[in-house]
């Protein structure tokens, strides 16, 4: 059977749960507490050498890592990556944009705030900027779209939607984007998030 080892508390992990349970996919899912140190355990980084969750290992004992990697393969022949090459290339954008210009700043800081523990003034401000630019850039975005890339909702979305629900327990009002908290709903219906 399928097993994905993966934090409840990541979006990250989340995601490709949120899939797996979208497509209706079994599975079996093994908690890893990130910050208890298992997932540098020999056992674990025998999986997955980077010792990062999400970790997935397939039916036929293969492994893969990464979330985005794995939204792309469980993605594959769902209507969630889109046909038209444009677009389905706007979704790829956006995955590498998320990985690279919004998870490390939004999902950095609510993880510095609401597991850490550190104070706003604990937080380097930096990180805060690049949170609000992410959230500025997505709402731009979305202020012509209800989705991110193509006439419904793709894989790009999932993945964006994963840190950004919860971008306010790192400190991020979300009242500021409109267009953002909208596609949200949208998002969680669409992928039947609760």
């Amino acid at each position: 059977m399928l097993t994905v080892y993966g934090d409840n508390r990541s979006g990250n992990c989340l995601k490709v749960k949120w899939l797996l349970d979208r497509l209706g996919r079994d599975y079996r899912w093994i908690e890893t507490d990130v910050m208890s140190g298992v997932t540098r355990s020999p056992e674990f980084l025998a999986l997955n050498p980077a010792g990062q969750t999400p970790t997935v290992v397939l039916d036929d004992g293969r492994v893969l890592a990464q979330s985005n990697a794995l939204l792309l393969y469980f993605g594959e022949g769902t209507p969630f990556i889109p046909g038209d090459r444009y677009d389905r290339a706007r979704m790829l954008e956006w995955l590498f944009w998320e990985q690279y210009s919004h998870e490390p700043c939004i999902a950095v800081v609510r993880f510095q705030r609401a597991l850490a523990g550190k104070r706003a003034d604990e937080i380097e401000p930096r990180l805060i900027e690049r949170g609000h630019a992410a959230l500025a850039r997505m709402e731009a975005a979305l202020a012509g779209s209800d989705w991110l890339a193509g006439d419904g909702p793709t894989l790009a979305d999932l993945a964006l939607v994963a840190y950004t629900r919860v971008a306010p327990e790192g400190g991020f009002d979300l009242a500021a984007y409109p267009a953002v908290r909208r596609w949200i709903g949208r998002v969680e219906t669409a992928f039947a998030i609760s």
